[in-house]
Order: C-alpha cells, then sequence, then structure tokens
C-alpha cells in the first residue's frame, strides 16, 4: 500500500494543471455514461458546533480507472483562527477486484485541485470566448487561489483579479500570494461586494457561507459566468432566474444548497437546464443565450476525487515517491496459526 503525504502530493502536481483538468473531464463523462457508483454524501455534524462537519464521499469510477474509494473530508473554520487550514482529509482507494486498500493519500490537496479543475473546466465551456480579461472573486481562500491557478492556463489574457472577502486581513495576503506566484496579475480588493460582481463577467463564489446573502440579481452583469462553487450564496430567486448547469442533478439537489432551496421553492427541477457533462459531450448548447447569467453549481463529486488521487498515484509509483508498506492487513485467516 502506498502512504502520499502533503508534501509528496504538492510536488507531483506542479504544474499539471491542465493535465488534471483533462482527467476532472473525463470522469465526469465516465460519470455520465453510467459506468461510476456515487452514493450520496453523508455528512458528520457536530450538536454543539453546527459550522464544523466531516464528509465521506464513496465512489467507484469504471472507464480507464476501475477503481474505488472514498474521501474523508473535514471542514473546521474555526482552525483559521489556530493558524491551520479550514479543511483536512484523505483519500482511500481500493481495488475494484479485490477491495484491498492500495493507497492512502493526503486529500486537501486533491479536493481543492479537483475543485479549482471542475471549475475552470465549467468556465472554459460556459464562458468560452467571452471578454476575460478581469476574474471576481469571492471568498479569499485556498478554494479561489486554486482556481485562479487553473484558470490562467485556460486564459492566458486574464490581467487583472478583483477580491472580496469579509475579513480584510485574508484579502491582502490573498493579494500577496497571487502576486508572489502569478507574477505580473493586477490584484484590486474590492471595499464592497457589489464592486467585485460589477467588474467581471467571470465570477468565482467560495466562501464558508451557510445560508443565501445576495438577493439581487441586477448586481451581475447580462452574459455572466458565475462559478457558485460554495453552494449557498444565492437566493433561491437568482437560482430560478438564471441559466443552470449543474454537476449532478439528485447529488445538488440536497443539503440545502441554493439550488435544493430553489427547488424546495418551485416544487420541482425544471430551473436545471443541464449538467457540465451535457456540455462537454455535445448534447446541449453552453448557453440558453447570450445574455443570460449561467450558474454553474457542482456539489462535488467523489469521482472526481478518485480520477485525480489514481492521477497522482500512478505519478508516485512511477517517481518513487511516498511510502510503500508491504504488509497492512492481517494474515488470511486460514493460514493464521494463532
Amino acid at each position: 500500500m502506498l502512504i502520499l503525504r502533503g508534501p509528496e502530493v504538492a510536488s507531483l502536481l506542479t504544474g499539471r494543471e491542465l493535465e488534471i483538468i483533462n482527467a476532472v473531464r473525463m470522469a465526469y463523462e465516465t460519470h455520465a455514461q453510467g459506468d461510476s457508483s456515487l452514493p450520496h454524501s453523508t455528512f458528520l455534524r457536530f450538536p454543539n458546533c453546527p459550522r464544523d462537519r466531516i464528509i465521506a464521499l464513496p465512489a467507484y469510477l469504471g472507464g480507464e480507472w476501475e477503481i474505488a474509494g472514498i474521501k474523508w473530508v473535514a471542514s473546521f473554520p474555526g482552525n483559521l483562527e489556530l493558524g491551520m487550514d479550514r479543511a483536512s482529509a484523505l483519500v482511500v482507494l481500493n481495488s475494484s477486484q479485490t477491495g484491498r486498500p492500495e493507497a492512502i493519500i493526503e486529500g486537501s490537496l486533491i479536493s481543492a485541485k479537483r475543485t479549482a479543475a471542475s471549475a475552470a473546466l465549467a468556465a472554459q465551456w460556459l464562458h468560452g470566448d467571452r471578454e476575460t480579461n478581469c476574474v471576481g472573486l469571492v471568498g479569499c481562500g485556498l478554494i479561489n487561489f486554486e482556481i485562479v491557478r487553473f484558470l490562467l492556463p485556460i486564459f492566458p489574457e486574464i490581467k487583472r483579479l478583483v477580491i472580496y472577502d469579509l475579513d480584510i486581513a485574508r484579502t491582502e495576503q490573498f493579494r500577496r500570494k497571487c502576486q508572489e506566484m502569478f507574477g505580473v496579475l493586477e490584484v484590486e480588493i474590492a471595499k464592497e461586494l457589489k464592486a467585485t460582481l460589477k467588474r467581471s463577467s467571470l465570477i468565482s463564489f467560495a466562501t464558508t457561507a451557510n445560508i443565501p446573502h445576495i438577493k439581487d440579481i441586477s448586481e451581475f452583469s447580462p452574459g455572466s459566468t458565475i462559478l457558485h462553487i460554495s453552494l449557498r450564496d444565492l437566493s433561491p430567486q437568482i437560482i430560478i432566474s438564471c441559466d443552470n448547469v449543474v454537476d449532478d442533478i439528485d447529488h445538488v439537489c440536497r443539503a440545502q444548497t441554493s439550488v435544493h432551496l430553489a427547488e424546495q421553492l418551485t416544487g420541482n427541477r425544471e430551473f436545471l437546464r443541464c449538467t457540465i457533462a451535457d456540455v462537454l459531450m455535445g448534447k446541449t448548447a453552453s448557453r440558453r443565450d447570450a445574455e443570460s447569467i449561467v450558474v454553474f453549481s457542482p456539489f462535488g463529486l467523489g469521482v472526481l476525487d478518485l480520477a485525480v488521487a489514481d492521477f497522482v498515484r500512478k505519478l508516485g509509483l512511477a517517481q518513487g515517491k511516498g511510502t510503500m508498506i508491504g504488509s497492512f492487513l492481517p494474515e488470511p485467516w486460514a493460514e493464521n496459526h494463532h
């Protein structure tokens, strides 16, 4: 069994954004073709700490992977005040032939990269050849930082970021990290949320919001593309009035996401136009029309974690990275003399 720690995962994935986006695309298509198994995520909540949660995402992915596994990811927003990252995770990969665990891989980086790759892939297909020299970012944490990293190879014309966060210190830190990592980008800190929404036609939400806080659709420009990564920022009324693309309809219509609230409000799912795989596979147009505001709401599918984790595992084996454990499981029962 291979064990890959965070620094090893980071070094293996450095500079491989386009390959990760391709793995995510293929995972979406394999899932859409029915060659996957994807039970609903399970949320472990804590009665006295409603902000904290640990989520289990089990999955099987067929196609070229033939692999099963689970991501076990904790989100504890209070960690930020302790100088720690909000999220921590591990991914276990199991053989689909024997069911035995073959790898344990640090999962928060995989989770962040697959989320960012999915957002960049959606932007590429939904935003298309629209003007993209400025991107708006709401929420200045790891996820939006990774989304910038993945958008840049897709949209090399991006020159400017307009960023907003309730925590001013985080916006300063985000600006500094972006300029260190991505060089020539101009990063503007917006004093209020409206400014971020008005200045950009491509906007990514990656916040820790539990309930919708954006109620007025007029704050978005016509023809905008909204990457609604944190899933709970937009009011259900905004969702209903937009052109909605999701990753998986059954998955996203739960856990009080904005899409779930919209379903409860309307009593149906007719406001959801298609999945991202429908667009990738040419089954439907990328947008309803040129003026519509497209909202991409991805629940985050375990098959994506498996695709990226398997990519990391193969790279690790090829480069001799990680720690290989010869025996993890007990001896076979029939041969055990104790």
